[in-house]
């Protein structure tokens, strides 16, 4: 028995040994750990859905079968149109019968860009130019017309006639904005598009961006020629003045334009056409952002109606989970309750139930099956790490779970809901693709990535431990990495890594980011890897996401401070070798932690880091901070730039020059002051490079010189 005891023990180290250890090059370089993702798929009418492919220089959009997932017909080829090389995006008019192709994109912020867009009559196989350097065109419910815009105007193109009716004719650079939003309200109310089609196609709404007042942000770009350019935009920042944003509602019956009114507001963060074609859905906020108002505007009176009007003692968030049904009555989430959940509402805005309830969130909406008078919805009720989807009926009767019980789940229904793809994954399992009818019942499996469940085995991979800490009162959320050979006799340094920002989560029951396989590498290397979700990030209920409200990364630096506090009590961990690192709202974090825990933590990491919000924008900062003349405190207690002298350990600044988001600004301002309370420091500028710092071989320079900071300081 003994010696077969020694033969079994020398052939698991073998295996072992032959396993490969994780390098930069295959994270940033080789693609070695890609996960296979389906294209984007978009439903369409019946039960089908269609893709975007590209083969040998083409571009096709293809139709499929959602019941046998088979390729039923190629709608459009591009080597069959002479004037379209190729095309990048595709969208189709209401009945199916035409698409509006685009190309030759120029990317202008996070979500914008220009581009040449094409209208393509499937029956006829015509193609029609729409315009070059446009944005956003959109078909008009008949089809016949496309609104877009150019150059900070409105058009619209009829192609019954081949005419363009030009909506607007003040547009102009850095102060008049129609039809498309501004910076702030594009990065922070998430969308581009502000105009939007009556169902009957007799009205275009539209929100104009009055600009003029808007201090403006110059950032260098220095590229490959003699002399920088600079770019010039307007960026509003805490405390300053906002776009003036107005609402327009333009008649094609009449061609003329009617202003309208719609109470006090700072914002107006959507509008959107109910199935009343004379009703205009508008939502609009105020400064504060905790005061939500919707109003039903009338397009033919122009009279306006409070239907919905919610508060709160912190902020409102703005999502796109509105849904009108057939009698004009809508589905609409809301945390009021203290926890995110879905209500339904009649036309006139009165509540008719709550149709999800309890002591967990929903955290996306799916849409409604007018049939069945089913919702189908994403929350956290089997756990705030883990996601599952399910359906449920109107009035809030037969739940059921229709996805994976436990891990990440979430779901592209087709159009009429009879079908799902359900998109799963946890902590050991890359994605695994499912073809699910309504009730959730499996069909098929499409694509479950044993490629790279294969490879992952012949690396030598740490488990990634889920638990929480019990940290000023709260159960937070914990994983652990620990190095593959660990051994409780022996002590280890710690790396911890959060983001923290308000309703994030990084401690989630889902497959690997980039970030987890540095992490790996660094557990090789003998490192632990500690993450903690402290309060402030989100599904876990109102209030544990808003008790920083007024004081951002206060509380969250205190939390992560006494995490690293607890975990220095740990046999195993050396307590003098504990660093900390994070990128945008996390390099903000891991730069506080290193100097107000500066007696635990020996190292941090800031990637793209905020400094102080005071030099952050408006809506993002106002809706957590008030604006710094109502809140000073808020804004100065918690900034680096005012502490610097607390600087005991080793910290590595990055920042790219060409961020629009999180301006350089940032960190040039904290290397000041580190420099006036003479505080060594290493630091890295990325040329040109935007916050995601990207490009080329720049996110494997980026990490080697992350890499080898750890080694040579933690």
């Amino acid at each position: 028995m003994k010696k077969l005891l020694v033969l079994f023990i020398g052939i698991s180290s073998l295996v072992q040994a032959q396993k490969k250890d994780i390098s930069l090059e295959d994270i940033w370089r080789n693609g070695t750990f890609r996960a296979d993702y389906m294209n984007s798929l978009n439903s369409m009418n019946g039960d089908f859905y269609s893709l975007l492919n590209n083969e040998n220089g083409s571009s096709t959009v293809d139709k499929y079968s959602y019941e046998t997932l088979e390729k039923v017909a190629t709608i459009v080829n591009s080597s069959d149109l002479p004037r379209l090389e190729y095309f990048q995006s595709y969208s189709f008019n209401k009945d199916e019968t035409k698409l509006i192709l685009g190309t030759n994109f120029k990317q202008i912020f996070r979500r914008s860009y220009l581009g040449t867009f094409y209208v393509y009559d499937i029956a006829t196989k015509s193609l029609d130019l729409i315009g070059e350097d446009i944005q956003e065109p959109t078909f008009s419910p008949d089809s016949k017309k496309v609104a877009y815009a150019k150059s900070n105007n409105l058009f619209i193109k009829d192609f019954s006639d081949n005419t363009v009716i030009q909506i607007t004719s003040n547009g102009k650079k850095n102060e008049i904005i129609n039809g498309i939003t501004d910076w702030v309200y594009e990065e922070e109310f998430g969308f581009v598009r502000a105009f939007d089609w009556s169902k009957d196609g007799s009205n275009l709404a539209y929100l104009r961006f009055d600009e003029s007042e808007v201090k403006t942000f110059s950032m260098d770009v220095y590229g490959k020629q003699k002399y920088p350019m600079q770019h010039v935009f307007k960026y509003p920042k805490a405390g300053e003045a906002n776009a003036k944003v107005s609402l327009h509602i333009f008649s094609l019956t009449t061609g003329k334009t009617a202003e309208i009114r719609v109470g006090d507001y700072e914002y107006i963060p959507r509008i959107n056409w109910t199935n009343d074609a004379d009703l205009l859905a508008v939502r609009t906020l105020n400064r504060h952002q905790n005061d939500l108002k919707m109003y039903f505007v009338n397009a033919s009176t122009f009279k306006s109606n409070l239907v919905l009007n919610e508060t709160d003692k912190a902020y409102v968030d703005i999502t796109d989970d509105l849904t009108f049904l057939d009698d004009n009555s809508f589905i609409w989430t809301s945390e009021k309750d203290g926890f995110n959940h879905i209500y339904h509402y009649d036309k006139n805005g009165k509540l008719r139930n709550q149709v999800t309830k309890g002591n967990w969130e929903v955290t996306s909406y799916y849409g409604f099956n007018t049939a069945t008078k089913t919702i189908y919805y994403q929350s956290v009720e089997n756990g705030s790490i883990n996601r599952g989807v399910y359906s449920i009926s109107l009035d809030g009767s037969n739940k059921k779970l229709i996805s994976n019980a436990t891990g990440t789940n979430s779901a592209a229904f087709s159009e009429n809901k009879h079908y799902f793809i359900n998109t799963f994954s946890d902590v050991n399992t890359p994605p695994v693709y499912t073809l699910r009818n309504g009730e959730g019942q499996v069909l098929k499996t499409i694509k479950d990535n044993a490629a790279l469940k294969e490879t992952i085995a012949g690396y030598n991979l740490s488990k990634k431990e889920f638990s929480t800490i019990n940290i000023n009162g709260n159960d937070l959320n914990m994983y652990t990495i620990k190095p593959a050979n660990f051994d409780a006799n022996k002590k280890y340094p710690v790396l911890m890594y959060q983001y923290s920002g308000p309703g994030s989560q990084n401690v989630k029951n889902s497959w690997n980011s980039a970030n987890d396989y540095w992490h790996q590498l660094l557990a090789q290397n003998g490192y632990m890897i500690v993450c903690v979700d402290g309060r402030g990030t989100g599904y876990k209920g109102r209030d544990f996401k808003k008790v920083t409200y007024m004081n951002l990364v206060k509380y969250e630096t205190e939390d992560q401070i006494a995490v690293a506090k607890e975990l220095a009590k740990l046999p195993y961990v050396d307590a003098n070798r504990i660093g900390i690192w994070g990128w945008s709202f996390g390099g903000h974090m891991s730069t506080n932690c290193l100097l107000k825990g500066n007696d635990v933590f020996a190292a941090a990491i800031a990637v793209a880091p905020v400094t102080t919000w005071r030099f952050y924008d408006t809506i993002y900062t106002e809706r957590y901070m008030r604006t710094p003349e109502e809140n000073p405190s808020g804004y100065d207690d918690n900034s680096p730039l005012n502490y610097p002298e607390l600087l005991q350990g080793k910290y590595l600044l990055i920042h790219g020059t060409g961020d629009d988001n999180v301006h350089v600004q940032n960190a040039y301002r904290m290397a000041e002051a580190l420099i006036q309370a003479n505080k060594q420091f290493e630091w890295g500028m990325y040329p040109d490079k935007n916050h995601g710092i990207y490009g080329g071989n720049t996110r494997l320079h980026l990490y080697t010189k992350m890499t080898n900071f750890i080694k040579n300081n933690l």
